[in-house]
């Protein structure tokens, strides 16, 4: 008789998850997004099996940094031709591109292996409150990062 267990396709579900980017600490705040986009809160959570959520986030323009990193924090690439390095401050890259920064956060908590770019393609970043997934979202976290399942009588339509 086998002893294999089913993975049952519950247990593999992805879940929707919305995170309000208003008032947060830039990287506490990517932490817990990069957590729920690996699945390390599900008990089946294994390092070689994609079996992340989707993670939305709003807001993205009002997100905080601690310290003087508004200022010092440098976002860095090069083309790979001589002088081709190219340097972009926190404030300038906040007010160019705010989904940017929350993605850059995110992508460098994530393990650098083949499943990087899908769990990545599971996240989504807003400017503001408005975004197309209201009916897809079925937990939110408030400030203190704990998550709430949303009630579907008392979600806005």
């Amino acid at each position: 008789m086998s002893q294999a267990i089913g993975k049952t396709a519950l247990a593999y579900a992805r879940v929707w998850h919305l995170v309000d980017a208003k008032q947060r600490v830039l990287g506490r705040m990517s932490v817990g997004i990069a957590e729920t986009l690996m699945g390390k809160h599900k008990p089946i959570y294994d390092p070689a099996s994609d079996c992340g959520d989707y993670v939305v986030v709003i807001n993205a323009k009002s997100v905080m940094t601690t310290g003087t990193k508004a200022k010092s924090k440098l976002y860095r690439h090069h083309s790979g031709y001589p002088g081709g390095l190219k340097e972009i401050t926190y404030e300038n890259l906040m007010n160019k591109d705010p989904d940017a920064v929350i993605r850059k956060a995110v992508s460098g908590m994530l393990p650098k292996n083949r499943l990087r770019e899908p769990r990545l393609a599971r996240l989504f970043v807003f400017e503001g409150e408005e975004h197309p997934y209201k009916d897809n979202i079925v937990k939110r976290y408030d400030e203190l990062g704990k998550e709430t399942r949303l009630d579907p009588s008392t979600v806005e339509a």
